[in-house]
Order: C-alpha cells, then structure tokens, then sequence
C-alpha cells in the first residue's frame, strides 16, 4: 500500500514538473527559410489578402481612421398639401389629413366607408358575430357583451333590418356599420398630393447641424422655390416635397392597391456624413418601403375610424367613418465621421499585426499537409535547457545541403 502510494506521489512530482513548471520557459521565434513555391504563393496569397482587407475595406470603405458619431439630435415636421373633388365637394388638408400638421407621422385618407346617422338606441347585431343568429329570446343572453361585436345584448331576438332571419338584439349605435355603411370611391387625385417633410439633424461631439432644405439667398427666394419643386434624387435633392405617387412607386407599391386596402410606408432619411470635407457635402438621402404586412395577408393595410357628432332634435348623432390611407413613418438616421490619431493608430496596429496570421497558417500548412513535414518540424523546434558554451552565430546563415551544420529546406534537395 505504501509502495502504491509512493509511485503516485512520484508520478505527481514528475506532472508538475513536466507541466507546470514549463510555465517559467520563454520561448523565442526562430528564423528557417523553405524554399518551397507552392508554400511561397500561399504566403504571398494570404499577405494579398488581409492587406487588401485592410487598405480597401477598414480604412477607405469604413474609414477607421475617423472618429465617428451615430446617435445624432434630429427633429421632423411634416405637412400634408393638396386640395381634390369629391363628387360636390372640395377636400382640403382638414379633411383628409391627420394630424394636419404633424411630426414624424402622418396619413392621408385614400377611401372612406361611412355609415350616416347613427343613435344612441337597439338594434340587430351582425350575423357575423359568433352566436348571434338565433331563433327565439333563450338563444340571446341577457348583458352578455362579444368583444368582437356591437354592444351589449338586450335578452331579445329580433329579425335582421329587413333580412328573413334574426339576430340577437344589442344596446349600442343603430344602425350597425355592417347594415348602413356606404363605400364611396376612392381618392384618386390624391396621387398627385404632396408631403412637406422638414428635417434637421444635429452632431453634438462635431457641433454641426444640417438641414435637408436648400439655403436660399432671402425669405421670398426659399418661398418660390419650396412652392413649385417635388423632390427627385438627381434635379432636386434638397427639395422637401414628395409627391405621393413618388413615394408608392419608390416603395414598389400600386397606388390603386393603397387606396383599396390602405398602408404604411416608411421614408427612411439617412445622414451619412465625410466631415473631413466641407459641411456642404454633408446631405441627406432617401429610401422608400412598405413597413407593415403584404397586401396578401388578411389583416394587411391601414385604417382607422373616426366619428363626427352633432344634435338633431335634441338627440345626439353621429356619421362613423372607416378611412383607408397611407400613414407615412419618418425614421432618421445619421452617422458622422471624423479624422482622429486615436483610431488610426488602433487601426493601422490591427493592420500590422493581423499580417501576422499569414506566418501562422503557413506554419501550419507546412507541418499539417507539406512533404517532409516531419523534417520540417524538427528544424523549426529546438529545446535549449542549458546555455551553449560554443559561441552563438550573429547571423543567419542560409541553407545549402542536408547533413551539414545549416539545413537546406528545398524542394530541390531530398532530405
């Protein structure tokens, strides 16, 4: 029992040494030229590569070399103009816009759904609703509301409007949307409405703020432009009016499809800004695209309801309205760059020793997959456990044959 646990202890002892105490070892690169071509143009290869990473895409498509800023202060204020015939009337911003003046949103309404002349009192529930059909009072449940119908049951059956069959009756507004709603055409003058979209962005850590209107010499000047342009990416980059139909057809969207269905564009406003250059070159671009679900979808488009009240005879009325439209989402983003020694140096130090992965692959390619790669191992591994008492050379002698004292790693000499 002893002599077992003597052994362990002395296999213990040897681990330690063998493993721990080779933590105090210092190890040194050693200098070994392999004349070996097809190893050289990996070499190179690689080197091509990361160098060009560096040069092509860190420093002149990223530009580390700069200080950057991505979370600008930036304000938006839209405004919806345009004036349309409906039938006998004339639409102006009041009636089809919301809000009329707003900030990062707004809506236009494309079609309405209106149901005239609604009263507080009973009526039929949709035979759409779940349970409402029935044929006698027992089938109606006193008080019980349907969160997915009108209003609140009454106990009673009574028949559908002028229908042969019944419907639970409910307490809500008469009649139901369902039964008196009318469908008027859609607006299709709206296609030439326009959106007025000021936008102002601020880069505190630089202290510049920009805007996405053209400067003008005096007031009148700005006035006569900002009333005849439209915005277009190459004519008129710093007008801020976009012509609806310009929008739907960036997005890749069919206006008559909106005006049926109704939708959610996003306009995407991006600030990427050279600040190593003049301010001036420092404008904003303009991308376009539907946000909410594809018009394929059942519960795809956008619309909302809203009434208008007013007192007929001392009862209070109102005309419910089911508006179709696009809603305009203004996102901005920014991003600034400047020229700091901070980032260059961190960058250019990445660089240079990045180049230093294409020794270690080739290392391991010549003694992984290389002819000889045993060969190759022993020359590159050398143990020194005491110091030499021959004097050491000062310089690296090249290789010229095997078996001498400096080793020839070519592929011309058989080793």
């Amino acid at each position: 029992m002893c002599e077992v646990f003597h052994k362990f202890i002395m296999g213990l002892r040897e681990f330690i040494k063998e493993y721990f105490l080779g933590f105090w070892d210092y190890e040194t690169p050693k200098v070994m030229v392999v004349k070996n071509r097809t190893l050289g143009v990996i070499y190179r290869s690689v080197q091509f590569l990361v160098i060009t990473y560096f040069i092509w895409y860190v420093f002149i498509s990223q530009k580390a070399y700069q200080e950057s800023e991505t979370r600008p202060e930036s304000s938006v204020y839209t405004l919806m103009k345009g004036t349309a015939v409906h039938g006998e009337d004339i639409l102006d911003t009041v009636e089809y816009a919301r809000p009329s003046e707003g900030g990062d949103v707004i809506s236009t309404i494309l079609r309405r759904e209106v149901t005239y002349d609604q009263k507080q009192g009973t009526c039929a529930e949709s035979f759409k609703v779940a349970n409402a059909n029935c044929t006698k009072d027992s089938d109606c449940v006193q008080g019980e509301v349907d969160f997915n119908g009108h209003g609140r049951r009454t106990g009673k059956c009574v028949q559908y409007y002028n229908q042969t069959f019944s419907t639970c009756e409910i307490q809500t507004w008469c009649p139901i949307e369902e039964y008196a709603v009318v469908r008027e055409p859609a607006l299709v003058e709206a296609i030439n409405f326009t959106v007025f979209i000021r936008n102002s962005i601020h880069f505190p850590r630089f202290k510049v703020l920009r805007g996405n209107i053209k400067d003008a010499p005096n007031k009148r000047d700005m006035q006569r432009y900002l009333s005849k342009c439209h915005y277009n990416e190459e004519n008129e980059p710093y007008c801020p009016n976009f012509r609806l139909g310009y929008i739907a057809d960036q997005a890749r969207e069919n206006f008559s499809e909106l005006c049926r269905t109704g939708g959610v564009i996003g306009v995407f406003i991006n600030w990427k800004c050279n600040l190593d250059l003049d301010t001036s070159h420092c404008k904003p671009t303009y991308s376009f695209r539907r946000l909410d679900l594809r018009k394929d979808q059942v519960n795809s488009g956008y619309y909302y309801r809203f009434a208008k009240y007013y007192n007929r005879d001392g009862v209070e009325s109102r005309t419910l309205i089911k508006a179709y439209g696009i809603r305009l989402d203004v996102i901005v983003h920014g991003h600034a760059g400047k020229f700091s020694p901070i980032p260059t140096i961190i960058s250019t130090v990445t660089a240079m020793t990045s180049v230093g992965i294409c020794t270690i692959i080739c290392d391991w390619i010549m003694l992984t997959f290389i002819d000889k790669n045993e060969i190759y191992s022993e020359r590159k591994f050398d143990e020194v456990i005491k110091e030499p008492t021959a004097p050491v050379p000062t310089e690296l002698s090249f290789i010229n044959s095997y078996g001498s004292n400096h080793s020839d790693l070519s592929d011309g000499v058989p080793l």
